[in-house]
């Protein structure tokens, strides 16, 4: 995979940008198709980019992306959607271990399993 083929490119508006200037992606069914299975899925380090391959197939958002204005944008607004996301996962991982602390502290270090 060269690096215009990485779809975590999107997140950086490379591969948005290229597509643009170069008239769209030569297999565009089939490379949407295979970052949406999940053994190619699972490697991908910016699930949203998967969002930018179907915004691709439009000819509106193909010329808006060429503008340097509108890449900014969509690199500033990712960024701000994972630092949101980082931190709101980062408190939910802190409030379960906490709480799993405490279940194993009042059980005198034994730890059960819970039982629905």
């Amino acid at each position: 995979m060269n690096r215009l083929d990485d779809p975590s490119n999107f997140i950086k508006g490379r591969k948005p940008t290229f597509i643009g200037m170069n008239g769209g992606p030569e297999t565009d069914d089939q490379q949407r198709a295979r970052f949406q299975e999940p053994e190619y899925a699972k490697y991908l380090k910016y699930p949203m980019c998967l969002y930018f391959l179907d915004l691709l197939q439009y000819e509106h958002f193909r010329r808006e992306v060429v503008n340097s204005q509108c890449t900014k944008f969509i690199d500033d607004q990712q960024i701000l959607l994972w630092q949101h996301y980082t931190r709101r996962r980062t408190r939910l991982l802190q409030t379960a271990s906490e709480q799993t602390q405490q279940h194993v502290t009042q059980n005198n270090g034994i730890v059960q399993p819970k039982v629905p």
